[in-house]
């Protein structure tokens, strides 16, 4: 009887070591290049829950995005990063981010296909992780975000798209009429770099059928949900970014309703 009690321990003990946060690899091919991404969930939570595609910032998968979809995953929701550049494609500065994310804004059609590819490797995953395919959405950071508004453009068939601090452009408006998703953006005020598209951004969600919210964040530039950014033009804001994770959360939970 002891024996037994003492193997239930060691059993427990076991398990609770693997429990916790887990970072997968995920690999995937489009068009003969390899992709690789990161599943990111807390398998110590029991129960399937929403699947979210997470487009990361200009410099891609790297540690500091793992580490910030770990903080959005928590226990609520199964992250996979999605990799738009191809695997050995991980920008190490601003001026090869530029290099890499600009053959995808000169080709939008191709930002499409790939960030649709992404979506579609999220859902394979549930096979392996706790994913409710029934609640499936798509965030995403600067050029994330971005590459999320032309998912949602494509009209995939996901609840929401939720882009922080993105790029409002597009190659064709009227892309804007096959949207599905419920569509969230948020953008500081004060960004010089995208509110100059915020009127033809508007315009476009006007005339689509989506049910959308465009938020201002007051006094927030570029880049607020970047935890060590602080240049003028490109700044964390702790405020901002708090505030922008409680909006997502409560939009994504009204799409999913």
């Amino acid at each position: 009887m002891v024996l037994t009690g003492l193997w239930v321990v060691l059993a427990l003990c076991a398990f609770a070591a693997r429990a916790g946060m887990q970072v997968r690899t995920v690999q995937w091919q489009l068009d003969g290049r390899t992709y690789q991404g990161a599943l990111i969930y807390d398998d110590a939570v029991a129960g399937k829950r929403p699947g979210l595609l997470m487009v990361p910032n200009w410099y891609g998968v790297n540690a500091d995005a793992i580490a910030k979809a770990k903080r959005i995953a928590g226990r609520k929701y199964v992250i996979l990063l999605g990799d738009l550049y191809g695997r050995g494609l991980r920008p190490a500065n601003a001026a090869q981010a530029r290099a890499a994310v600009g053959p995808l804004y000169g080709d939008r059609k191709e930002m499409r296909k790939r960030v649709t590819k992404a979506l579609d490797v999220l859902r394979a995953q549930a096979a392996s992780a706790p994913i409710d395919l029934r609640h499936l959405a798509a965030i995403g950071f600067c050029f994330g975000g971005s590459a999320v508004l032309d998912l949602a453009r494509s009209g995939a068939d996901i609840a929401a798209v939720v882009s922080f601090h993105g790029g409002l452009s597009t190659d064709d408006p009227a892309l804007a009429r096959q949207i599905k998703a419920h569509v969230l953006v948020m953008n500081g005020a004060d960004d010089k770099g995208t509110m100059g598209d915020a009127d033809a951004f508007m315009d476009e969600m006007r005339a689509s059928p989506a049910d959308w919210q465009f938020v201002v964040l007051g006094h927030a530039v570029h880049c607020f949900t970047e935890v060590g950014e602080d240049s003028p033009g490109c700044r964390y804001d702790a405020r901002a970014a708090r505030r922008s994770y409680r909006l997502m959360d409560m939009w994504l939970n009204d799409a999913f309703r």
